[in-house]
């Protein structure tokens, strides 16, 4: 994927613990476009490479705007965004690509957020907006403070609910499922916790209605090894040992394959399979997708078979 290069022109407080970043391209030149839900590669100073959502309105081709909260049990993403960059920074961006796609024809939208998770929300809200789409917005915070884009989400008929103001009681994602239409399409970011919840009350709704973005895995990766993977179109083949993982080992080969959040919850390592079942372990593909077989993410995935052909 072809990287930017972009400048971090403006660095602004949204909420406790939450900064907004903005970036423009060095060049002046218009962006690629981009729809509510998507997100972009930070390459970081410290090597690391993160994905963080777009929650700029989605018409804007001049910049790209993400919301970075300080994560206490940060791997060293979020860490580095705040205390390492300053305006005028200048990093290389990936993207936009988009995971969590806003379906735009839906007769009605209900959108749940929780925390940070409302940066991708917020995009969806504006998108909505400029659409004249019906829609409903819940958005759950621990305390007051921590609540971002209150300006952006001003008028929306947002329902907000503070933890702290409820004798710490989170947002009832059931009663809020059951009250919406059964055609509506129902999208939710936040705390794994919450994203359970949301994912236990839509169990009985269509697949295709349900929309989920994770920012941590649900599994751990598949590390056991003992497998080989052959390689299609280099004609080559790798031993995958106990410990590693598929990515680790094709990179250990010499083998370049496209990768970022290393967990299963981007995209950016998906991988044609052409034989043999994989032991899946990521956030994004459906049920039906998994047991397709088709495609996986060789960051976190393994292999339930001894050996596995993928189109590398």
């Amino acid at each position: 994927m072809d990287l930017l290069a972009m400048r971090l022109s403006a660095i602004r407080y949204a909420a406790a613990g939450i900064n907004l970043y903005e970036f423009t391209p060095l060049d002046g030149a218009a962006l690629p476009a981009f729809g509510a839900g998507a997100h972009i590669d930070l390459h970081l100073p410290n090597g690391l490479v993160r994905q963080y959502s777009l929650c700029n309105p989605s018409h804007e081709h001049h910049r790209f705007v993400v919301g970075v909260k300080r994560d206490i049990n940060s791997r060293g993403g979020s860490r580095c965004v705040h205390d390492e960059l300053r305006a005028g920074s200048v990093l290389q961006v990936g993207g936009p690509r988009n995971n969590f796609e806003l379906n735009e024809d839906a007769l009605h939208t209900v959108l749940i957020a929780g925390g940070i998770g409302v940066t991708p929300i917020a995009c969806m809200v504006q998108r909505l907006q400029v659409l004249g789409r019906s829609f409903e917005l819940h958005y759950g915070v621990r305390q007051r403070e921590e609540a971002a884009f209150l300006d952006v989400l001003a008028g929306t008929g947002c329902h907000l609910h503070v933890d702290a103001e409820h004798g710490g009681v989170p947002l009832d994602i059931a009663a809020v499922l059951a009250a919406a239409p059964a055609d509506a399409h129902l999208y939710c970011c936040g705390p794994g916790p919450m994203l359970d919840a949301f994912e236990a009350a839509a169990a009985g709704r269509p697949p295709a209605l349900v929309h989920v973005e994770r920012f941590s895995p649900v599994q751990p990766a598949a590390v056991a090894g003992g497998f080989t993977v052959k390689l299609a179109r280099t004609g080559g083949s790798v031993y995958v040992a106990p410990g590693h993982s598929i990515l680790d080992t094709l990179r250990a080969g010499g083998i370049d394959v496209p990768a970022s959040c290393e967990q299963g919850i981007c995209g950016t390592c998906e991988t044609r399979v052409l034989a043999g079942t994989p032991d899946h372990r990521d956030s994004l593909l459906s049920d039906e997708e998994k047991a397709a077989n088709n495609v996986m993410m060789v960051c976190c995935s393994g292999s339930k078979e001894d050996i596995l052909i993928l189109d590398l």
